[in-house]
């Protein structure tokens, strides 16, 4: 891990896995997404090679395995309308991101989502955190680019849009293929060990890691 002291004018971060936790319930309203509209039971453990790449990709890759031809976007909507019912009440912010958000704002950082996930559930996710998408000067999505990670699109938009130079912004993410994005980017990223060990974050290029953004280390920003 790096031991510099960047100049970091913005901050991009990640949704799932760095703001809040929605994986399970992703996976609950596809489950029945399959049973409902297919007739056919997919288990959780299906859905894995296809964290974190998109919701169309994440039920197409299952959808692809059972030999079913998806009706889109009618099938993700469907989707989505199911898990936005599930997250009321139960998605609360990971630890230390409300904290950090604010520190953020107060000394004038620049802020950013940028995420795989489609616009209708990226806002129902920042809404039911505390974070209204108000809150960040800019929300980039998986609608708003045609390359997902680990391609660098999304990290190289958010930037563009908050007005600062990849090389001063620090990505916060948690999975590999969003941390090879952000260090194609040309970016710095922190990569939070909610989803993979710290070991394997660093090797995919992390800068620093932490358990959180309760936990994120000295000097950074």
């Amino acid at each position: 891990m790096t031991t510099a002291s960047p100049d970091i004018r913005g901050v991009i971060f990640d949704m799932d896995g760095v703001l809040c936790d929605s994986e399970a319930f992703i996976c609950i309203a596809a489950i029945e997404m399959f049973r409902r509209r297919y007739g056919i039971e997919v288990q959780p453990k299906e859905f894995l090679p296809f964290v974190g790449t998109g919701e169309t990709r994440y039920l197409g890759g299952v959808a692809e395995a059972h030999g079913v031809t998806l009706q889109m976007p009618e099938d993700k909507v469907f989707t989505y309308e199911m898990y936005l019912e599930i997250i009321k009440g139960k998605l609360p912010p990971l630890g230390g991101v409300l904290d950090f958000v604010a520190t953020c704002r107060s000394s004038g950082i620049r802020l950013a989502v940028a995420s795989a996930a489609d616009r209708m559930k990226v806002d129902g996710n920042l809404k039911e955190i505390g974070l209204p998408a108000t809150t960040f000067d800019a929300v980039i999505t998986g609608s708003d680019v045609t390359h997902h990670k680990p391609h660098p699109e999304c990290f190289l938009a958010a930037a563009a849009a908050i007005g600062i130079a990849a090389e001063h912004c620090l990505v916060v993410e948690d999975a590999h293929n969003g941390v090879k994005a952000a260090k194609a980017a040309g970016a710095w990223c922190l990569g939070l060990t909610t989803s993979f060990p710290a070991e394997a974050l660093v090797q995919s290029g992390a800068d620093w890691t932490a358990s959180d953004l309760a936990h994120v280390p000295a000097g950074i920003v």
